[in-house]
């Protein structure tokens, strides 16, 4: 062998090894049989699990109720901003799980019109937070009230969100 046809056996040699390390593998032969493609999965479909007045309880009013405590003052350091951001970021995402249990009735139209609502005005509030602008924090979480209050009106559900109760029974003479 000629050292002409070492070095491009050497070379082929070389590709040969970069191309398996890299994982570029040869394309399988025409004799080979195809492969079957893989069954499709089907979507995953989005149900339900927990009762709306639990999702009420336990994430909407619960982060609420945590955001009126962290808003009472201005948040004195950047974790309680992201905190706070993160509880509105919560009651945001309540809405989209409204979102997937609307009633089967006439009044599925205007849940959705409310979930969705919540859902804006939330995250609205989480912009705010993010920048740290206190006074809008708190008009954010008003508004947050509101559109709860606009949803439990529609369905008459007797409870009333009212932010920062406690701060104005304390004004009061």
């Amino acid at each position: 062998m000629t050292p002409t046809h070492r070095g491009i056996l050497t070379a082929v040699a070389v590709l040969a090894a970069a191309s398996v390390s890299l994982g570029v593998a040869p394309q399988a032969s025409s004799k080979d049989p195809p492969r079957p493609a893989p069954a499709p999965r089907p979507a995953p479909r989005l149900e339900p699990v927990a009762e709306t007045r639990l999702l009420m309880e336990g994430l909407n009013q619960a982060n609420f109720r945590g955001l009126e405590k962290l808003l009472k003052k201005e948040p004195a350091d950047a974790d309680a901003w992201v905190f706070a951001r993160g509880q509105a970021l919560l009651i945001a995402e309540t809405g989209n799980l409204l979102l997937i249990r609307p009633p089967k009735n006439s009044g599925e139209p205007a849940w959705m019109d409310h979930a969705s609502d919540l859902r804006e005005s939330a995250s609205k509030l989480a912009r705010t937070i993010a920048k740290h602008d206190y006074e809008g924090s708190r008009a954010g979480l008003a508004e947050v009230a509101n559109s709860c209050n606009r949803c439990h009106k529609t369905f008459r559900t007797a409870v009333k969100i009212e932010p920062f109760a406690e701060e104005r029974e304390k004004e009061a003479p």
